[in-house]
């Protein structure tokens, strides 16, 4: 394969953006030829202008004879390139995907994904095993090399971060999947005011009634738990989109990276975390077991439960009727515990293990094996894009409540 149609997100925080970033950069270094198709109005966060990577822009202009599109985005917002071989890459963070996702992948010829959970989520919804294959994303090794200076950091009630010896780290746009709720209460239950330990959650709120939901929520949570932030130890809310320059320096700011979701297609931040050098703790389920173990960080017990039974106010279509994962509550106070003690020393490195196992440069060798792989069957079987050119490209229109990308910042 000499070139290579892209059509994705790139210039915001989501998981798709990152993995558009991250693929065509070490693709275009590979001398692969790229021709990248911005998408249309994906989701709200966008990266200051002044911060984006110029490398993406010079990518967008046409190019002749490109055999095969890769499409980055929900397989419902796929619009097929005629006469050329259509893949969709994508994840999910459920045990099933939507009935439409199957439907429509089954015109495309590839689904991509990046994990085995996502391709187990695949296959229990009726798509054919041959039809999807795994390519593992990966983390920039030298940007978050923990080499970066700090970023200066304060909580709520003006504390400076850098003073406190135990810095946990959440990075997540406000949805329910992330179960922004259940950390907040499992910090508020397992920490006071005079530990010398601070969260600091950089939260994504991108909808314009996402402030509003927060605030709503947390006043619940308060409510149901019979006391406030302020009756737990410090937390540091930071919120707007950085540039993929400016995430080293926040990564710096920590000592550990913490997620209680209720289920990843990847979670870059995650990644991030391990390859910055901090201390992890992760739900022991989907995207993390490809990468983490409790020899490299502290894994929460889990246990697949009803979405609708998770403890939160509003669920994307998306994820209704499905299954995900509940990290166990008090197994997460234990992590915190352990962690604000100095005694969650990790047998071996995660830091070490994402930087030699899940570099860019394998993951795009990965990624041209498998749409090599696809280009040379198809060519002995010319009809199949024959009978796919024939129908006219479909338009990708604004994601909708069901079509939205799952969150920023994971994948």
């Amino acid at each position: 394969m000499k070139s290579l149609l892209v059509r994705g997100p790139f210039r915001g925080p989501t998981g798709y953006d990152r993995s558009v970033r991250g693929f065509v950069r070490e693709l275009h270094r590979q001398g692969l030829l790229i021709e990248l198709h911005d998408y249309p109005n994906w989701g709200l966060g966008r990266i200051a202008p002044e911060s984006q990577d110029s490398l993406f822009s010079s990518l967008e202009r046409p190019l002749e004879d490109v055999r095969t599109a890769l499409h980055f985005c929900l397989p419902t917002q796929v619009a097929r390139y005629p006469g050329k071989l259509n893949v969709n890459f994508t994840a999910f963070e459920a045990t099933r995907v939507p009935v439409a996702w199957v439907r429509e992948n089954r015109t495309h010829d590839l689904v991509i994904v990046p994990t085995e959970s996502s391709r187990n989520a695949w296959l229990e919804s009726g798509m054919p095993a041959h039809r999807v294959r795994v390519c593992p994303q990966g983390v920039d090794s030298v940007s978050f090399a923990g080499e970066a200076e700090p970023l200066s950091l304060r909580t709520e009630n003006g504390l400076d971060v850098a003073g406190f010896r135990t810095r946990f780290l959440h990075i997540a746009e406000f949805t329910a999947r992330k179960n922004l709720m259940g950390l907040l209460r499992v910090w508020m239950e397992a920490t006071s005011p005079g530990d010398d330990a601070v969260l600091i959650i950089k939260l994504g709120l991108y909808d314009p009634s996402s402030a509003d939901r927060f605030l709503r929520q947390l006043d619940l949570l308060e409510e149901r738990l019979g006391k406030t932030l302020a009756d737990a130890a410090p937390i540091a809310f930071v919120s707007g989109v950085m540039g993929d320059a400016e995430m080293p320096c926040f990564y710096r700011a920590a000592t550990h990276y913490i997620s209680l979701s209720f289920g990843e297609g990847w979670d870059y931040p995650m990644m991030e975390a391990a390859a910055s050098g901090l201390k992890l703790i992760a739900p022991g389920h989907s995207a993390y077991l490809a990468y983490l173990d409790a020899s490299v960080a502290t894994m929460i017990p889990s246990r697949e439960v009803p979405s609708e039974d998770a403890d939160h106010l509003e669920l994307s279509e998306l994820f209704r009727g499905v299954h995900w994962w509940a990290p166990d509550d008090d197994s997460a106070a234990q992590a915190i515990h352990a962690a604000m003690k100095g005694d969650d020393v990790p047998v071996a490195s995660a830091r070490e293990r994402v930087r030699s196992e899940f570099t860019w440069q394998r993951a795009a060798s990965r990624l041209t094996e498998i749409l090599d792989e696809l280009e040379s069957l198809r060519a002995k079987i010319p009809s199949s894009a024959g009978r796919r050119s024939s129908k006219s490209a479909t338009t990708a229109t604004r994601p909708g409540a069901q079509d939205a990308p799952p969150d920023p910042n994971s994948s």
